[in-house]
């Protein structure tokens, strides 16, 4: 009996490890933030704040406009994610479901997109949205986080449609439906742990993103939190508290993303294992 709990105490001891070295930059990110320049300098970097500085989130939200910030990124990545979902689904079905010689083309068509670096881009973008009038503004950085979604949640969303059996949708025309409403009714609701999945990928990529956002947008109005956080930095002095406010502001929200799709993630990543 002693041998066979020796195995699983250094198993939850190995997963204790990673667990404490995964949280401690967030715990050590939450310290720093309730600090001033003061204890910083003074040495205090790694401890706990001798004195819990509230205010620090106050100045970030507020004074160094942070709140706008979020706000703009929640507006950019919800956009994002809502038509790149969209799009996605109904590329990878038609791709998936009609027999046609081009869909092979389109497949690696839209597969090429997935080796094409953000800094390959860079220039012809802004050259091509510098020409259209659309610099600083939201659809500057919405239409090619939508372009870069696309590739990876297209190939994610073609194998979980292959996979369905085509005898769904020959029984729902033989009901009368539409291909409209078996694609919304039926199909979509079948690959919900797939699209849940792309939806995370895509949220992570978009609210993480900041070459796009520093590039093509100049005003504080469009700024996204990556750039607004990196804006406070200053040439001669920082707030150093205020800006791992900002951060702490910003990881929050990823956190609450795992903690509410991460069942979603990882049924939706294992069903695609299995079935590929």
């Amino acid at each position: 009996m002693k041998k066979t709990h020796i195995p699983k105490i250094l198993l939850q001891l190995v997963l204790i490890s990673f667990a404490a070295i995964q949280l401690y930059p967030l715990v050590f990110l939450f310290f720093f933030s309730l600090k001033d320049n003061n204890e910083i300098y003074g040495g205090n970097v790694m401890g706990l704040p001798r004195q819990f500085k509230w205010s620090n989130y106050e100045n970030a939200l507020f004074n160094a406009n942070v709140g706008n910030y979020l706000l703009n990124s929640i507006f950019v990545t919800l956009v994002v994610i809502l038509v790149s979902g969209v799009l996605a689904c109904m590329v990878s079905y038609a791709i998936a479901r009609m027999t046609v010689k081009i869909n092979g083309i389109v497949k690696i068509f839209f597969s090429l997109g997935l080796m094409i670096p953000l800094h390959a881009v860079l220039l012809p973008v802004f050259i091509m949205l510098k020409n259209m009038k659309m610099l600083d503004t939201y659809q500057a950085i919405i239409i090619p986080y939508i372009a870069f979604a696309l590739p990876m949640a297209i190939f994610f969303m073609i194998g979980f449609f292959q996979t369905l059996p085509k005898e769904l949708e020959e029984s729902a025309f033989l009901d009368g439906c539409s291909i409209y409403r078996t694609f919304f009714s039926i199909m979509l609701p079948l690959v919900r742990p797939a699209l849940a999945t792309i939806s995370v990928f895509t949220f992570l990529s978009t609210w993480n993103e900041m070459m796009f956002a520093i590039t093509f947008i100049n005003s504080e109005k469009y700024r996204t939190l990556t750039v607004g956080i990196m804006q406070m930095v200053g040439k001669y002095t920082t707030d150093w508290g205020t800006m791992g406010a900002g951060l702490m502001v910003a990881t929050v929200p990823t956190i609450v993303i795992y903690l509410l799709f991460s069942k979603q993630v990882q049924s939706g990543m294992v069903s695609g294992a299995v079935k590929g």
